[in-house]
């Protein structure tokens, strides 16, 4: 007995020193992220400071964090590693869709420097369970390397709203895990763990004025979407513009079966699948032969993941039932684009401005995606004193098509070399009117 106690013992022991050598290397793979990011706001280009959490991940030096924190509005990036010291980074990649963002420490200040730093490994989120210990680790308001304590809450929480910040959408294909652990300003970024240190989500978000309630995106979701980013700096994702609604409560109306299906909310206009004839009511059944459950909302992004991950410009069959019939529609996929386009300043008109993207123009219907939005107009500037001011969307400037940011950003340059006065047509609330720029 005396023999079996102390094996017991010996392997609980090797067990428990484990657990703290994988959590003190994850420790120490947790960095403070400080961003200056450039912003088009009030007709002037402005910038401004953040700080952000983000960790560590392969031996080269490539760090996981939010795409909140990281942006391609960044101008300055660095981090402040385990030792104090601070090094130079650059953006790989950024998807708002998951709210993630690869960045590259600099390898070759490290090694001039005689810097050195360790990283840390992903775990499974499949297999969280509800009550498990975790642990958030990061920079909350700035105070560098802070662990918090708390369980998994929900390992499949659900956002109906998925607009994130800045108006981009964020989380239509990936649902959440909840926590306890405090997760304060400045823990975006930062890594969600288990005890023995393994990545388990990378935490995205809190309720502002509530307690204990904190949000991460699954590592399961996190390491795909770093993978990509890696390799194209980008994620391309296909739409096809159904608007997906849970089915619970649904089915009686239907004549369904439970588990059975999705409910087509509504269908964008001037979609691919508007354009196949499907309509809001309708049921999808399946994709490309493939059943779907979408009974409960937690089930939806999965089904819309399915969806995305599919190529660009591909045929996909979607069996969907309207009524008592059934019926087969093929659609062809598109390129996915958020609302939010790409935005620039013309700051000696004083106008901050947004290309108009194929989302928004559906969104608010307009005839087609030319032209670019006011964002924001600086007080006493040729565009203020014209009269154009937030919403309005210019489609032509000396009668040229404004068709991306490019033609506009040349024509301001021009106006720039050589200031005179300028023709501008633009939308408001859907009536067209003229305006003049002048020097």
């Amino acid at each position: 007995m005396l023999k079996v106690f102390v094996t017991g013992l010996l392997l609980t022991v090797s067990a428990s020193a484990a657990m703290t050598r994988g959590f003190n290397q994850l420790f120490d793979a947790v960095v403070r992220i400080d961003v200056r990011e450039v912003a088009f706001e009030d007709g002037a280009k402005r910038l401004s400071a953040s700080i952000g959490s983000g960790v560590i991940l392969t031996k080269d030096g490539l760090i996981l964090t939010n795409a909140h924190v990281a942006s391609p509005r960044a101008v300055e990036l660095s981090v402040t590693l385990a030792s104090l010291e601070r090094v130079s980074a650059r953006l790989v990649g950024w998807d708002h869709w998951t709210d993630l963002a690869v960045l590259q420490i600099d390898l070759a200040e490290v090694k001039r420097r005689g810097l050195k730093f360790t990283h840390a490994e992903f775990g499974n989120s499949d297999d969280l369970f509800v009550g498990q210990t975790v642990y958030a680790v990061g920079t909350p308001f700035g105070l560098t390397r802070t662990a918090t304590r708390g369980i998994i809450s929900n390992n499949r929480r659900y956002f109906e709203d998925n607009r994130g910040v800045n108006g981009y959408e964020t989380g239509s294909f990936n649902t959440w895990l909840q926590t306890d652990a405090a997760i304060n300003p400045g823990n975006s970024g930062g890594p969600l763990v288990t005890e023995d240190g393994k990545v388990i989500g990378i935490s995205s978000r809190g309720y502002l004025g509530a307690n204990n309630l904190g949000f991460a995106i699954p590592a399961s979701t996190a390491r795909r979407v770093m993978d990509g980013l890696v390799r194209d700096g980008t994620i391309t994702r296909s739409y096809i513009g159904l608007v997906p609604r849970a089915l619970q409560d649904f089915e009686n109306f239907y004549s369904l079966a439970l588990n059975t299906g999705m409910l087509v909310n509504n269908v964008d206009r001037g979609s691919p699948a508007d354009r196949a004839g499907l309509r809001g009511g309708d049921i999808l059944l399946a994709v490309n032969g493939v059943k779907v459950d979408g009974r409960f909302p937690e089930q939806l992004p999965p089904i819309q993941n399915m969806i995305a991950s599919m190529p660009v410009g591909s045929p996909v069959k979607l069996s969907v039932k309207r009524g008592a019939q059934a019926a087969d529609y093929t659609v062809v996929t598109e390129k996915l684009e958020s609302r939010v386009g790409e935005e620039w300043v013309l700051e000696k008109w004083g106008l901050s401005v947004r290309k108009v993207t194929r989302t928004y123009a559906r969104d608010n219907q307009l005839d087609d995606a030319n032209g670019v939005l006011v964002i924001g107009v600086q007080p006493g500037f040729p565009a203020d004193v014209a009269g154009l001011s937030r919403g309005d969307i210019i489609t032509k400037i000396n009668r040229q098509a404004i068709t991306n940011l490019a033609t506009i950003q040349a024509l301001h340059t021009a106006y720039v070399a050589k200031p005179a006065p300028v023709l501008v047509e633009a939308q408001r609330n859907r009536e067209v009117s003229l305006y003049v720029l002048k020097p």
